[in-house]
């Protein structure tokens, strides 16, 4: 396991900030190697992205030192949303089989969890959001039949997508974890426009489904201070409470967002203007 700790930025600081510099605060450039668990620690609001890759071996979730507890989750919780091929998780003696596209919420006091693949030619990629938890909910396998659909947006304006709800309230209780992920139709390449924020959670963003040689540009800063990021596939980018979080493609992709802090009403949002926005 490799652990890389990001520590909160003030947004007067991000105002002076390069393109280099907002990516070494903002950007997760490494999510996903062979038989690496890779794991980025966010002061905001503690949360935890990363990644999952099991080889032949399989991967077991161990407790780094940033945790501080005896076990991983001891005093957390944990989102998987597998991005790869068919692969299994087993909690703490229970096994699932998790398919493209399925999720598996795993709750406070679990001891072990552990990937592997189904098919070592087409391997699971596991992307993971972990959020500090106060009490225990119980471990729920979900696929996309199980999620809370919405199809906002529409093709003129270049937006139309689904939004799939995993760990939502009306799905999957949590604590303070909210997970789900979007997939932009063909034609469409905007997500979250007009833009918003809600300075009562941070967020973070996992792209995925585009090309090689594709790209995004995540906008990202105060409403009226905005910059860019370009990102490429399975890349993700940590998103502070004050700053906007809206994306543009080079063509259409799909992204995992994930949300921790005050409240889980996936609606909390103070919304801003196209016309303000700077």
């Amino acid at each position: 396991m490799q652990v890389e700790v990001r520590h909160a930025a003030h947004p007067d600081a991000v105002r002076e900030f390069d393109t280099e510099t907002l990516r070494m605060h903002f950007l997760v450039e490494r999510i996903f190697q062979s038989g690496e668990i890779l794991l980025t620690y966010s002061h905001y609001d503690r949360m935890i992205v990363g990644g999952a890759m099991p080889d032949e071996g399989g991967l077991t979730l161990s407790t780094p030192k940033e945790v501080g507890q005896s076990s991983f989750l001891a005093e957390r919780e944990l989102g998987v949303l597998n991005v790869g091929g068919a692969g299994r998780v087993t909690v703490d003696g229970i096994t699932y089989d998790v398919a493209h596209l399925d999720c598996l919420y795993v709750g406070k006091g679990t001891l072990n969890v552990r990937f592997e693949n189904r098919d070592q030619k087409n391997p699971a990629r596991f992307y993971l959001v972990s959020a500090p938890a106060h009490a225990k909910h119980p471990t729920v396998h979900l696929t996309r039949t199980d999620a809370r659909h919405l199809t906002p947006g529409e093709p003129e304006t270049a937006n139309k997508r689904s939004i799939y709800q995993y760990i939502h309230p009306e799905v999957c209780q949590s604590c303070q974890l909210t997970m789900g992920f979007t997939m932009l139709e063909t034609g469409s390449v905007w997500n979250t426009m007009p833009s918003h924020t809600h300075d009562r959670r941070m967020e973070a963003y996992l792209y995925f489904d585009l090309d090689p040689d594709q790209r995004i540009f995540h906008f990202m800063g105060e409403p009226q201070q905005t910059r860019h990021i370009v990102v490429a596939n399975h890349q993700a980018v940590i998103s502070p409470p004050w700053s906007i979080h809206s994306g543009a493609g080079t063509k259409n992709y799909s992204f995992i967002w994930a949300m921790a802090g005050d409240n889980k009403s996936f609606t909390d949002m103070d919304h801003i203007a196209v016309g303000d926005l700077r």
